[in-house]
């Protein structure tokens, strides 16, 4: 069980650089991860597959 089964956790930038990192750490310490971004709509998209094939939950929403 990771540290943060059961939570719910906010990332936001998380298509690229220090916000993916947070987003898959987190995830792969067990929370439900929403990511948001501005940026290209493909690379949050990729972050939240990359988050789901390790088994993680993870929805993407792009936003300003």
């Amino acid at each position: 069980m990771g540290k943060l089964e059961g939570k719910i956790a906010l990332v936001t930038g998380a298509s690229t650089g220090i916000g993916r990192a947070v987003a898959k750490l987190y995830a792969s310490e067990g929370a439900t991860v929403i990511l948001t971004s501005n940026k290209s709509v493909g690379d949050g998209e990729a972050t939240r597959s990359e988050i789901e094939k390790a088994g993680g939950d993870a929805v993407y929403f792009n936003a300003d």
